[in-house]
């Protein structure tokens, strides 16, 4: 029996039809994972605007080469830039706002998969969504009260980190409710396209305002998650005992799904090497410690670290990078720089999709992960070396860039998050989920911090360095997945031998 009592979305009460036995567990699955996906897509397109808009707020720096040149008369678009974010450490400033958000969406993280284990998912995903939209709104605001105090946008950042913060434990718990291991990575890597997907909307939309006052980039894309949360708040079922579905045994792990697909003497004898002989309570919330002692749960978290780092210097900087770099000789406008950034949010959802369903087929997440991770050094290095030769070029680059960088970071937030979350040692204890993945992706979600604000004190220095920055971080997030790739290895010749020796016995 459960410890909290979700309660039923008013949907429910107003269409009784989508009650079983009228609607089927697989319409609900399906129906799941589109609102959680609108949901996370909706908290991603609100993160978008500040990369949009740097090139506006912000000093013109010209970067392509070794040297830099400020020039505070001659800024493309709105005039002069913006106060306190136009002067001659501009950009030092812009870092330290993107610093601001994801230091508070770091620590929020943590504080929000405890909650989340404990209340109402959907209540609480709803409180997140709408308070993210409305401090994304009052951000925007600034620009019509003429605000130029950096304290102003500072703290405004620092509230929307926390209310942001909210969404990630609460829809990979969901999620990781109603899904069970088998084909989780192909199904994750298909859903946690959401990130990419919002990265892209919210490019598109703020690009396609900008022209009429950066603070417009601001308010849609918050007044976009205030309508995502309502649609959760009417229609998103937690989990499936709370419509009448049962999940098969009080006592079989949550990797086991719902329709019986998965045998748990199979999903047993797979994790236990791994996982230990201790079990604890599956009707009581997890603690933050334990958590962390769970097996796997360390090394991919600070893996996630480097490999977000990676990823949301790209999200909050590759805007401003195309605008300041020539591509064939040519400056591009900060509207185009900004559809010109989705490229690599596409390559992001192909990276997704690809390394959840290569995952499946190998059963190796950590391999996996590596191979990607080890593959996208060269691909950043081509993408600064040869970018600027020909458009065509510079996007089939970032396109593969994304596709590589993505796909690892895509993988742990959910996949390897859902399945450590789940493992045996808990006993199918779902509430575990949240906590655990809040502390996967709040670890990352410190190197996302990091991540911006280094670009904007390096870029400084120039480009070059930046992107060694990068580089060299992706190569220690391949490090800390060594001695688990390692086991996976093992695990995979075993399961060979003993496939081989059981065609030889029959």
């Amino acid at each position: 029996m459960q410890s909290k009592t979700q309660i039923l979305a008013p949907a429910f009460t107003l269409f009784p039809s989508l009650k079983p036995p009228n609607k089927t567990l697989t319409f609900h699955q399906f129906t799941v994972l589109a609102i959680t996906f609108v949901a996370y897509a909706s908290f991603h397109a609100s993160r978008k605007p500040p990369s949009i808009v740097k090139g506006v707020l912000g000093p013109k720096i010209q970067l392509n080469s070794s040297t830099i040149e400020s020039n505070l008369t001659s800024l493309e678009s709105n005039g002069t830039g913006w106060a306190p974010f136009n002067g001659p450490k501009g950009t030092h400033r812009l870092g330290e706002l993107d610093l601001a958000f994801l230091s508070a969406y770091s620590i929020g993280m943590y504080f929000a998969g405890h909650v989340g284990d404990r209340i109402d998912l959907r209540l609480f995903l709803v409180f997140g969504m709408v308070g993210s939209g409305l401090l994304t709104i009052i951000f925007g605001l600034g620009y019509w009260f003429n605000v130029h105090l950096l304290g102003y946008f500072v703290s405004v950042q620092i509230l929307c980190g926390l209310f942001q913060s909210i969404g990630w434990p609460c829809v990979v718990a969901v999620v990781g409710n109603w899904f069970g291991k088998a084909k989780r990575g192909l199904i994750m890597g298909i859903w946690t396209s959401h990130t990419s997907v919002g990265n892209i909307i919210g490019s598109v939309v703020a690009s396609g305002v900008l022209e009429f006052g950066w603070g417009w980039s601001f308010v849609v894309p918050g007044v976009l998650v205030i309508l995502a949360g309502v649609l959760v708040f009417l229609f998103l079922v937690v989990s499936p005992e709370d419509i009448g579905f049962e999940t098969p045994g009080k006592e079989i792990e949550m990797d086991v799904e719902v329709n019986g697909l998965e045998n748990l003497e199979k999903v047993e004898s797979e994790e236990a090497g791994l996982l230990g002989e201790e079990n604890l309570d599956s009707t009581a919330a997890i603690g933050f410690l334990e958590a962390w002692r769970l097996p796997g749960v360390a090394p991919f978290a600070f893996c996630l670290f480097f490999s977000k780092l990676v990823a949301y210097t790209f999200l909050y900087w590759l805007p401003f990078y195309i605008s300041h770099t020539d591509v064939a000789g040519v400056h591009v406008s900060h509207k185009t720089a900004g559809i010109l950034s989705t490229v690599f949010d596409i390559g992001g959802v192909f990276g997704g999709v690809l390394a959840g369903f290569v995952s499946d087929v190998i059963e190796a997440r950590a391999v996996t992960s590596m191979v990607f991770l080890l593959l996208s050094i060269p691909a950043l290095v081509l993408y600064r070396v040869y970018g600027s030769v020909s458009m065509l070029l510079n996007n089939a680059l970032m396109f593969l860039s994304g596709l590589l960088v993505n796909g690892p970071y895509a993988l742990i937030t959910t996949a390897v998050a859902a399945d450590l979350g789940t493992q045996d040692l808990i006993k199918g204890n779902s509430r575990a989920l949240a906590t655990v993945s809040a502390i996967i992706d709040g670890t990352g979600s410190v190197g996302a911090a990091v991540g911006p604000l280094l670009a904007g004190y390096i870029s400084t220095r120039g480009w070059n360095s930046v992107f060694l920055m990068l580089i060299v971080s992706i190569f220690l997030a391949s490090l800390f997945l060594i001695r688990v790739a390692k086991t996976e290895i093992k695990g995979l010749l075993n399961d060979g031998k003993w496939l081989s020796n059981n065609a030889t016995a029959q």
